[in-house]
């Protein structure tokens, strides 16, 4: 009898430690599951919400002051090509100064006031894609990209200069603006509106893969360093957007080029 009850009690012990297991599995099952929806889903929610909010912030101040100074970017050295998801950045190996132009270029776009760094200044609109967010100068994850706007490379021209007007923007999370950019075809407008002014673009190019180090892409003359196939050998007005590649990972860039429409 003694040892009967002995392996009843052993037999229980068991038990009750699988089930303790099986509770404690399901509980870490669904905490995960709440990360990832919080991460995938929640996060979407907040970052569209909050950009479509800036965007009409920003169109509601340039009704009423129409005629105010343009905003243009601070020049700094510019970084590497950001997938947003990624953090690894290097200055490039050449100036970020724009280029001579060429006969034919466009005009420099007028520009008076540099806007306050992490804020938006600017509206994205891409047709194709249904896409309206806002732009702000820089690339910090926090302070830009994590609120579901587009960020300005550091060290890139304005919109409607000359130079490379060079913008990251996340693929996956927060809001995802770049989500769908490969799905751009050569002729798709890329339209950039600050204060009042208009500057239309044109899709040239897509580099569907380079490195997060490629800093070519993102230069005032647009041109990869890893595939020097892809890209432009003369002066203009030119718009990049990078983002990280495949999705739901930052190992690679995706790369998408304009050229301003005179």
């Amino acid at each position: 009898m003694v040892q009967g009850s002995g392996r009843r009690a052993r037999r229980a012990g068991l038990a009750g430690a699988l089930w303790a297991a099986a509770e404690l599995t399901v509980t870490v099952g669904v905490v995960v599951l709440l990360l990832v929806v919080h991460q995938v889903w929640w996060t979407n929610r907040q970052a569209v919400a909050a950009a479509q909010e800036q965007v009409r912030a920003l169109e509601s101040d340039w009704a009423r002051e129409p005629d105010g100074p343009v905003e243009e970017p601070a020049r700094s050295v510019a970084p590497a090509p950001s997938g947003a998801e990624g953090s690894g950045t290097v200055p490039p190996s050449s100036s970020s100064s724009s280029p001579e132009p060429s006969a034919g270029a466009p005009a420099r776009a007028p520009a008076v006031r540099p806007p306050a760094r992490d804020r938006a200044y600017a509206v994205l609109r891409i047709p194709r894609l249904g896409l309206t967010v806002p732009v702000a100068q820089g690339i910090d994850k926090r302070a830009v990209l994590d609120k579901g706007y587009a960020g300005q490379y550091p060290g890139t021209a304005g919109p409607g200069e000359r130079g490379n007007f060079a913008l990251a923007g996340h693929r996956n999370t927060h809001g995802e603006p770049f989500r769908y950019i490969n799905r751009l075809r050569a002729g798709d407008e890329l339209i950039v509106e600050v204060r009042g002014r208009r500057y239309t673009y044109v899709v040239g190019k897509v580099l569907g893969e380079t490195t997060e180090r490629d800093v070519g892409v993102i230069a005032p003359v647009p041109r990869s360093l890893v595939k020097p196939d892809y890209g432009y050998g003369e002066p203009g007005a030119y718009i990049t957007l990078t983002t990280c590649t495949p999705e739901y990972s930052s190992k690679y860039r995706l790369v998408v080029w304009g050229t301003l429409r005179s």
